[in-house]
């Protein structure tokens, strides 16, 4: 075996390792902030000596940006499952492989940063209100819905990072340039 086939062979496994990664780290915040719910009940008014009370639950599903960050990173943890899954059966594309897995690795990468930087806005607002628009802050009184959804967004900005190396990995193993074939022997011409 030639060591440019040790070098192919390494870096495939790197990639192989970086998509596992990504694909963790993305599922891992799919899960968490889809199953992201938290019910408390306040007083909110007293009627005599009676307190009324109501119950009022947190979800994801409440932000169309946590909507959008699910399915980002949903969609991200199926890219890179898909991935996996070609790599390992060796399919070729026909000879496209390269520019179409650069591509798709620039796509997902630029749809998870989309997500992921929605869901830190949101979570920012959540965290500390907006005073001019007269929108109170909501982690004071959910505490656990607003360290899940942060878990969330941290496991997310993993798979980011992660996904940023292999679309690097991905550009550079099409930029490199193919070795040309040597002619044999038999076949050079001696003047």
């Amino acid at each position: 075996m030639g060591e440019e086939e040790v070098g192919q062979k390494r870096q495939k496994a790197v990639v192989l390792v970086l998509r596992a990664a990504a694909f963790l780290a993305t599922a891992a915040a799919t899960i968490v902030m889809a199953l992201n719910k938290e019910t408390r009940t306040f007083v909110v008014a007293t009627v005599g000596t009676t307190p009324v009370t109501a119950s009022i639950t947190a979800k994801f599903q409440q932000t169309p940006a946590n909507v959008f960050f699910v399915i980002a990173n949903a969609m991200a943890s199926n890219h890179n499952l898909m991935m996996i899954g070609s790599d390992l059966l060796g399919l070729d594309y026909r000879g496209f492989k390269l520019p179409l897995v650069a591509i798709l690795d620039m796509l997902n990468a630029a749809l998870l940063s989309a997500g992921v930087h929605g869901a830190a806005f949101m979570a920012q607002l959540a965290k500390n209100g907006n005073s001019h628009a007269r929108w109170n802050e909501i982690c004071d009184k959910f505490q656990g819905y607003c360290n899940r959804g942060g878990i969330a967004i941290l496991a997310s900005y993993v798979g980011l990072l992660v996904t940023l190396g292999i679309t690097v990995v991905s550009i550079v193993k099409l930029l490199k340039p193919k070795p040309q074939p040597q002619p044999l022997a038999s076949e050079i011409e001696v003047p």
